[in-house]
């Protein structure tokens, strides 16, 4: 039985990983697609960047909060709050904070806040607002119909289409950036080092399983949540590309 549960457990891990793994890419495609319908409509790059910031900009204000927050609580001093669109090579910065230099912990944890922070926020609406648990038994059961029915019917609820925007501004603007990022690869291999450490050991693993037994039921309602975001932004990137290659066309022929 604890095989199985420790299974099933991994596979939750997996499917939580792949979720955000296509949402961190999904949401470039959809900022990427506003910034190009504003800037073929307007002629103007610099506005194209204010409009996607404005559109994410709840997402931005929490995603840079979170930074701040998570600094503070570990005790590392703070600078600067910026919440503007600036260059930053080929991408866009919308936001920053000013973080003094630590160890590759405490910064990891103010580099990962936004994610945490996030991803909290989208799994309460969709649990309370969006019933996403539902949603996504439909979608394990191969209940696809099932599935688009039960997104629409959630959109179509009191406030649906306000949720979905909180959730969708939320949900796209809190991936980590590249410098958010940095200090996480010495912490993941130090992290799988223990691991194995731990399993060679032959370490109990009650402690283990009770962590994921008490993190899975969180995990899933994330899940439920972000498949419900990954809908929605499939939806916008379709409906940006319908106007995104006309007008496109038309100022090739000009």
């Amino acid at each position: 039985m604890a095989e199985f549960d420790v299974t099933s457990a991994i596979y939750t891990i997996l499917a939580l990983a792949i979720s955000l793994s296509l949402l961190a890419w999904l949401s470039r495609q959809v900022s990427l697609g506003v910034q190009a319908v504003t800037y073929y409509l307007t002629g103007s790059a610099d506005l194209a960047s204010v409009v996607i910031f404005l559109v994410l900009l709840p997402g931005v204000l929490l995603h840079e909060s979170a930074h701040w927050l998570a600094a503070r609580a570990v005790g590392l001093r703070t600078g600067k709050f910026r919440v503007w669109p600036t260059k930053q090579g080929d991408y866009i910065g919308l936001g920053s904070v000013s973080v003094e230099r630590s160890d590759i912990w405490r910064e990891s944890i103010v580099g990962v806040a936004p994610l945490v922070a996030g991803n909290f926020v989208i799994a309460l609406i969709g649990w309370r607002i969006f019933a996403t648990p539902e949603l996504l038994a439909a979608l394990e059961a191969g209940r696809l119909l099932d599935t688009v029915g039960l997104f629409f019917e959630a959109l179509g609820t009191a406030d649906g289409l306000v949720w979905a925007y909180v959730l969708f501004t939320v949900g796209n603007s809190m991936m980590p950036s590249a410098s958010d990022r940095e200090p996480f690869k010495p912490v993941i291999l130090y992290t799988v080092f223990a691991a194995l450490i731990y399993v060679v050991v032959g370490l109990p693993l009650a402690p283990v399983t009770f962590l994921l037994g008490w993190a899975v039921p969180m995990f899933e309602i994330a899940i439920g949540a972000l498949v419900f975001l990954l809908v929605l932004d499939l939806l916008i990137w379709g409906a940006l590309l319908l106007i995104e290659i006309p007008l496109r066309l038309a100022r090739r022929k000009r």
